[in-house]
């Protein structure tokens, strides 16, 4: 028989053990720890014991389900109106269709007691919060495809897949922007700053970014000051390590409304992709999602390869 039971403080060990267990993933770190787990999910701010639920049988933990919820409007507070489903975890030993059911059955539950009124399953911006560094890569990309234990449960409750993220990567040893007369403009009047560590502009922000090493990159005017586009770049780790490559994640790139399509992030990634290459970043991540079609084609221009999808879910009537 199996219970289950919000989580204790003697879990981590054995939250590790489920986590070490499972087959090869390129997204999912391996091995974990419990200090890892305590880095990317438990010393988050606003972690509730209740929202990880653990399956044991007996008393010895062999599953666990993580819920969470996304920031309000303002990125100060939680909103526990739309939350997720974050993970989905059984021992290699303890694989079982009904138990997979009951701890996803149970974290809808869970979301519902808080007000959830949409219910998500994989993470994804702005349900982000958790689990950076351990699972997917530069963003939370909703569910890996190879977490089949996942997907299979949330096919069963019947929930529909809504979109797709798309993760891509390049080689910064071949990168090369394009070349254009606006990009030249552009080199000739702008600047590039760079910022180690910037703060947080709101709570939610700092809950997410705040412990992980960062980079931002600006376009700046040179004669007016004005910022015209942002690239936001972190180190993917300790993922990165596992993947033998140090990374940098593309987690943010705004461009100003009037400098859209003249080469503004072209020339601003490429200046980022110089720099970085200097201190021996081997790759760039980014991630959009798979109805962005804008997004798609200009990161194939740039030469990104497609090397993963991961898919979001939302319950109907949620």
């Amino acid at each position: 028989m199996y219970r289950l039971r919000p989580f204790e403080n003697s879990d981590p060990p054995h939250l590790a053990e489920i986590w070490r267990s499972q087959p090869p993933q390129r997204g999912l770190l391996q091995p974990v720890s419990s200090m890892l787990l305590e880095y990317g999910v438990l010393s988050k701010m606003h972690f509730d014991r209740q929202g990880l639920i653990v399956a044991t049988h007996d008393e010895r933990p062999v599953g666990f389900v993580h819920a969470g919820f996304g920031p309000d409007d303002a990125g100060m507070a939680l909103d526990t109106s739309f939350g997720t489903t974050h993970v989905l975890m059984l021992h290699a030993s303890h694989q079982s269709e009904a138990l997979a059911d009951e701890l996803l059955a149970a974290s809808e539950a869970y979301q519902r007691t808080r007000g959830a009124k949409v219910l998500y399953a994989g993470g994804v911006q702005p349900l982000n919060s958790f689990y950076l560094g351990l699972y997917g890569g530069s963003e939370i990309p909703g569910v890996l495809p190879t977490d089949l234990t996942f997907h299979e449960a949330c096919q069963r409750a019947n929930y529909d897949v809504v979109d797709q993220v798309c993760i891509f990567q390049a080689d910064l040893a071949s990168f090369r922007p394009p070349v254009s007369r606006e990009i030249r403009n552009l080199k000739r009047n702008t600047k590039i700053t760079e910022q180690l560590d910037p703060r947080s502009k709101t709570w939610w922000e700092a809950c997410v970014w705040g412990g992980l090493q960062r980079n931002r990159f600006q376009l700046i005017d040179k004669y007016k000051d004005d910022i015209l586009a942002t690239a936001s770049f972190w180190d993917v780790q300790p993922l990165s390590t596992g993947w033998g490559m140090p990374t940098a994640g593309l987690f943010e790139l705004m461009v100003a409304l009037d400098y859209r399509r003249r080469g503004a992030a072209s020339y601003l990634l490429g200046e980022a992709a110089r720099l970085l290459r200097r201190r021996g970043i081997a790759t760039f991540e980014a991630q959009t999602m798979a109805s962005n079609e804008a997004a798609l084609k200009f990161y194939e221009k740039l030469g990104f390869i497609e090397v993963e999808r991961g898919t979001i879910y939302r319950k109907p009537g949620g």
